[in-house]
């Protein structure tokens, strides 16, 4: 079986060989769909079992050509088009272009002048000087190099959460299929929602453990075992992710679930409680009696919390940050639900960098049950997408004021993505902003700027009046680019005082505050908005990270701007 992750992934790989090779049109094409395959809900393998080829060209973003090279991969799990460029340009393009700074021109360039391939030669270039002396690079550029090589070697060790997720939900499911699985959970870091994980691990109860666990080694996903035995096996998957796969007793399910979760500080205080308790807690259930061998409970993780007299402590949440404090005192927040969404508020569209046009992203999003979306498209300074200047946004105002005219059931908010200038101010006129519903800014250029200077920066362009939300605060990439320098409790202060919102952006690679910032933010009183940032109808798919990204920053629904009513969302948007 070959999942949606790694079709994506060898699409985007496509997307950048063409690039190298100066071929017009068709790399934007590769990364279309390559952006569409991995925000599918449905595995590939499953919609061309279904529905052939047809089904694949069916869906949004990927044509007939395409198409038929999914076909192929799905089939052999092997690409013939994919491996020619690989053979041509014998480049590690994944790795290299991982490097913040360093895309498919600088990649072919390297290569020709230097004969780099990898990291490991495009390092030791930068540190002998090599690069520097190439025309139209520079000491500047090497510099840059060299610390987006550091920054990888520090972060790049561990997976993106959107690419594990739906690859465990997947064997999941069809683990949960097997006659002999009674029980199945994901448990670790993934199930805690973190935003980066190391490995993966099932728990299962099983009434024929050796059964499981020979389906589990013989998965297509798996390229080694490294044990295998009747209550654990351990497995390595071909993207490199290691896995595990427990059996454990019934009576033992909610003990086990609960220990195979939490961190290990959570974990270690819990134990702790139960013992003063006159109690032991271990992976087994908890035990009492004059031994300690005398099983009480177990089976269920409620009444582990429950014996240990603490309210019910949602995973996302076991960080050993409070949680058992708070659930001791009765005082955990009534966490932000999976479904709690009205609507999504920073959408891009066909107007400037995003796929598909307003019509058919206003129809998806109603499909995803949503009552409102803004379409924020990026403004002129930011010229690689196509910025929108104001005579095109007020057309594309008008535009909307049409489609509007179409749908009952959804509105469609004229919004923007307003470029933040170096010295704070806009992209757009004020008089140009006071129209529009949602206005959004964000950071897109002089990422290099001091501590002091952007935090001014950031907070002179929220004390717009016309400005409501704060995009992508930090503007960091996960494991690929670093926060800028912002002093980001200034910044938080800011935003309360001036009413602005600031956003817990759902992207995957970006998921842009971080869990601990937006925990500051809520506490202080400032509303988040839970976008998607999507670029394409896929796209929309993304919010349930931005949803877990909230939760382990203990956001309640109140806190979540896009959780109310279309009218009492655009009040409170514009209460400033």
């Amino acid at each position: 079986m070959v999942t949606n992750q790694e079709i994506a992934r060898i699409l985007y790989q496509i997307a950048e060989f063409l690039e190298m090779k100066n071929v017009p049109f068709k790399p934007r094409a590769y990364e279309k769909s390559a952006r569409v395959v991995e925000s599918l809900e449905e595995p590939v393998e499953e919609i061309y079992k279904k529905s052939g080829l047809k089904g694949l060209e069916e869906i949004p973003g990927v044509g007939i050509s395409i198409a038929s090279k999914v076909v192929e991969l799905v089939k052999t799990g092997h690409l013939k088009y994919y491996q020619e460029l690989k053979k041509e340009i014998p480049v590690d393009v994944e790795a290299l272009s991982a490097i913040e700074g360093v895309g498919p021109k600088m990649i072919i360039t390297l290569y020709k002048k230097l004969g780099i391939r990898n990291v490991a030669d495009l390092e030791k270039a930068a540190k002998t000087g090599k690069i520097r002396k190439l025309e139209h690079f520079g000491e500047k550029t090497e510099q840059k190099i060299v610390k987006g090589i550091e920054f990888h070697k520090k972060h790049g060790g561990r997976f993106l959460l959107g690419e594990v997720l739906p690859l465990a939900l997947s064997i999941r499911d069809r683990l949960r299929k097997l006659s002999q699985v009674e029980l199945i959970e994901i448990v670790g870091s993934i199930r805690r929602r973190k935003e980066t994980v190391g490995d993966g691990d099932f728990l299962v109860v099983s009434s024929s453990p050796d059964k499981v666990m020979d389906y589990f080694v013989s998965m297509p996903e798996v390229i080694h075992v490294y044990a295998k035995g009747g209550t654990k096996t351990m497995v390595r998957l071909k993207n490199g992710l290691d896995l595990d796969l427990r059996v454990v007793p019934r009576e033992s399910f909610g003990a086990a679930l609960n220990y195979f979760t939490g961190n290990k500080d959570h974990n270690v205080t819990l134990r702790q409680l139960a013992i003063k308790r006159g109690l032991k807690l271990s992976e087994y259930g908890v035990f009492g009696g004059k031994k300690g061998d005398k099983y009480i409970c177990g089976r269920t993780e409620e009444e582990i919390y429950k014996i240990l007299d603490l309210e019910y402590i949602e995973p996302e949440l076991r960080e050993s940050t409070g949680e058992i404090e708070a659930a001791r005192q009765a005082k955990l927040p009534k966490l932000v639900g999976y479904d709690d969404l009205m609507g999504d508020l920073q959408v891009q569209s066909n107007w400037t960098d995003g796929e598909d046009s307003i019509e058919d992203l206003a129809r998806a999003a109603l499909k995803l049950g949503h009552k409102y979306i803004a379409i924020t498209d990026h403004t002129k300074r930011l010229a690689m997408t196509h910025g929108l200047d104001e005579r095109r946004l007020l057309k594309q105002m008008a535009e909307i004021d049409r489609i509007n005219t179409k749908f009952k059931d959804i509105s469609i908010l004229k919004g923007t993505e307003c470029d933040i200038l170096k010295d704070g101010s806009l992209d757009l006129p004020n008089k140009i902003l006071a129209k529009l519903d949602v206005v959004g800014v964000s950071v897109h250029s002089y990422f290099n700027m001091s501590r002091h200077d952007m935090t001014k920066r950031i907070i002179k362009a929220i004390s717009n009046p016309h400005v409501d939300i704060f995009f992508h605060p930090t503007g960091r990439i996960i494991n690929k680019r670093a926060p800028y320098e912002v002093d980001m409790d200034e910044v938080i202060a800011a935003a309360k005082r001036t009413g602005t919102v600031l956003e817990a952006n759902a992207y995957w690679q970006r998921l842009d505050l971080k869990d601990e910032y937006i925990r500051k933010a809520v506490s202080a009183g400032v509303k988040i908005a839970i976008d998607s940032d999507a670029h394409s109808i896929a796209g929309l798919n993304v919010l349930h990270y931005g949803i877990a990204q909230a939760r382990r920053g203990w956001t309640e629904k109140r806190s979540v701007i896009n959780t109310y009513p279309l009218k009492q969302m655009l009040k409170a948007l514009k209460d400033k």
